[in-house]
């Protein structure tokens, strides 16, 4: 332990309820998505204007089904880092608390989106969310450097978003 970062002998969670820990609120997250988006995709999205950069629409539920997927594995490893007294567990809290903070970024910028049209206010979501996303990796990296790496391509993709969001806003 040169790191001076103490090792768990065991997760807090055992693996089953870890497992509907660590899934449950992802597809929570993943619901709200859904239900905000709706026909919107065909109706309102499709009449706003967008960059030449806009993927085509069949390529957000794929890319957002593999990112999920990896948000729920990254949760399912970072719960099973057992928090201990001192420096490391408090960053097991903190990263769990910055973990949470940025799903709910997440269930909220569908809704304020696609729902609500608020093309700006959808940024500074996207933005904040970007931001938590990087600290729940920083965070994570001292406790499961897997779980801080399965975060860093909804990290990419979170940034692509954002840029994608605040060019759409420029342009309506």
């Amino acid at each position: 332990m040169s790191s001076g970062i103490a090792v768990p002998k065991r997760a807090v969670l055992p693996p089953l309820p870890r497992i509907a820990a660590a899934i449950l609120p992802v597809a929570l997250a993943t619901a709200v998505g859904s239900l905000s988006t709706g026909s919107n995709i065909e109706g309102w999205y499709e009449t706003i204007q967008k960059p030449a950069f806009n993927p085509p629409n069949w390529v957000f539920p794929v890319a957002w089904t593999i990112l999920y997927t990896m948000i729920a594995i990254s949760l399912w490893r970072l719960l099973g880092a057992r928090p201990v007294t001192g420096p490391t567990g408090r960053t097991w809290w903190l990263a769990l608390a910055a973990f949470f903070v940025q799903l709910a970024l997440n269930a909220a910028w569908t809704p304020v989106f696609f729902a609500a049209h608020a093309l700006g206010a959808g940024l500074v979501v996207a933005l904040a969310m970007l931001v938590m996303v990087l600290w729940t990796i920083r965070l994570s990296w001292r406790l499961d450097r897997t779980a801080a790496w399965l975060l860093v391509p909804y990290a990419a993709w979170v940034t692509f978003a954002s840029l994608l969001n605040g060019a759409i806003w420029q342009m309506n």
